[in-house]
């Protein structure tokens, strides 16, 4: 059988995070959605996704084709609902197509607007995202599901005596290293993914989860529902927040009720606000409305793409949107969306040149061993050229 992850209408509500990556390659709880239905599933994954992304994320129909809402998050009830499907039946939940099994020549040439198909109804719940809010709002569920998935039949390695835990929801993976530092367990489990790091003096608050070769810098003070992805750097004060991968908040400041994207940099002392002082509903900006749209939520911070940057002393007022590759810098509060390839000085923007940006992210890739390949700068490229009429 051969599983597809599909992105829907909820590609649009959550740009600018979807810019770049599939619906399913977003990270929520401890692993990302398409990373969820492997485990549940036991097997490879490929995506059904924009055009200018499926070089990097293949479509690879086979014989027996699952395809699978991107949006939408597995649990054992869903799994169970899914894997009963036959050829030609559709799992739907009040409209909403969840889940469709497909031989090889209808794959070939999926319509997921057709209607031809025999649809069964799934009457469960099931978490699903549809804005960037989203991603910390259900944090807190998706990481005690993933940390049972993932640590289920296996024994932690052990951590030094130099650390304290409160309670025994901790899983320590192999190579993890941790030195004089408090981990409460009490109100959530802590997972410490593979080689990750915390530096002395660290007080962390489950749930929360460190995944593969990240790191904590000495003194952070991090709260739960808090998912920290492979390959960053963390210090300061965090609170249910989300980084995706590969991106650094390395210095004193506050994040909270926020989503960070992949390859971005928090200056030091960088903050933003979560809550309004007049304490109403947060407004964020809608790509697809080129507008505000109320959250419903009292606590909403920083929705940054991927390739963003913020100097020194940058304060984000709450519920601000910088979206991909974006820079910004000075004093004083920036706007509330910063438009995509921009230069943000306060409320001065000017677009990034193009040529600029690659030098840059070069570099950026380099700091880590990788290699900016062409087509991950095709990627930017369509993304720079489709993103001009969001300039503001």
């Amino acid at each position: 059988m051969t599983v597809i992850l599909f992105d829907d209408t909820t590609r649009h509500s959550l740009l600018p995070l979807t810019f770049t990556r599939p619906v399913a390659c977003l990270r929520i709880g401890i692993l990302t959605i398409a990373e969820k239905w492997a485990h549940y599933l036991k097997s490879d994954t490929s995506f059904y996704t924009d055009p200018y992304l499926q070089q990097k994320y293949p479509f690879s129909p086979g014989d027996d084709n699952l395809f699978i809402n991107g949006s939408v998050c597995p649990d054992e009830r869903l799994l169970e609902a899914v894997s009963a499907l036959r050829e030609g039946e559709a799992l739907r939940k009040n409209g909403l197509l969840v889940a469709l099994r497909l031989g090889a020549a209808a794959a070939a040439s999926i319509d997921l607007e057709s209607g031809a198909w025999e649809n069964k109804s799934y009457a469960g719940d099931f978490t699903r995202i549809v804005y960037p809010e989203h991603i910390f709002l259900h944090n807190d569920v998706e990481l005690r599901k993933d940390f049972e998935l993932l640590t289920r039949g296996r024994t932690s390695k052990g951590l030094s005596s130099t650390n304290q835990v409160l309670g025994d929801q901790i899983f320590v993976e192999e190579g993890v290293t941790a030195e004089c530092s408090i981990f409460n367990t009490l109100q959530g489990p802590i997972y410490l993914g593979k080689n990750s790091q915390v530096w002395e003096g660290s007080m962390i608050r489950g749930a929360f989860a460190l995944c593969e070769n990240s790191q904590v810098k000495m003194g952070a003070k991090i709260y739960s529902k808090t998912t920290i992805g492979p390959n960053c750097r963390v210090g300061g004060e965090i609170n249910n927040a989300v980084i995706l991968a590969n991106s650094s908040k390395g210095h004193e400041g506050y994040l909270g009720n926020s989503v960070i994207g992949e390859w971005c940099n928090l200056g030091a002392d960088t903050n933003n606000s979560n809550l309004k002082n007049n304490y109403s509903e947060v407004k964020l900006w809608d790509y697809s409305t080129r507008s505000l749209r109320n959250t419903g939520l009292q606590f909403c911070g920083l929705i940054m793409g991927d390739h963003s940057k913020a100097g020194i002393n940058t304060m984000f007022n709450t519920g601000t949107v910088v979206g991909t590759c974006a820079n910004v810098y000075g004093g004083g509060y920036p706007p509330k969306f910063v438009p995509d390839f921009s230069w943000c000085d306060q409320q001065k923007l000017t677009t990034y040149k193009f040529d600029k940006l690659i030098e840059t992210e070069g570099r950026v890739y380099a700091r880590r061993n990788k290699a900016l390949d062409i087509i991950e700068e095709s990627i930017l490229r369509h993304i720079f050229e489709q993103t001009t009429h969001y300039k503001i």
